[in-house]
């Protein structure tokens, strides 16, 4: 079993202590850089000062795009699943004939 780590994450100004897998790492950080600029980005364009608001829409922001690809992926699989069914069609056509 992989040894765990320990590190700290800023997020918002606070630091938060975590013990993860070395493969959590990178990803962790990568996503508490994306909450820092979205908190920034959050501040500056609707002038909101208070943090837990500013966190609470981050939060709707990230669970809305998770949503969106979820949505998204499964328009594409019923897409490739209609394809597929033309395609069964036509070779049961071709096989019978």
């Amino acid at each position: 079993m992989a040894e765990k780590l320990k590190i700290k994450l800023s997020i918002a100004n606070r630091v938060y202590p975590l013990t993860i897998l070395p493969s959590q790492e990178e990803g962790l950080r990568i996503a508490a850089k994306k909450i820092d600029a979205m908190i920034s980005q959050f501040e500056q364009s609707y002038s909101v000062r208070d943090k837990q608001d500013v966190l609470a829409m981050c939060a709707l922001q990230f669970a809305s795009q998770v949503e969106q690809k979820t949505l998204d992926n499964e328009h594409i699989s019923e897409h490739i699943e209609d394809k597929l069914e033309g395609l069964n069609t036509i070779l049961d056509s071709h096989l019978s004939s």
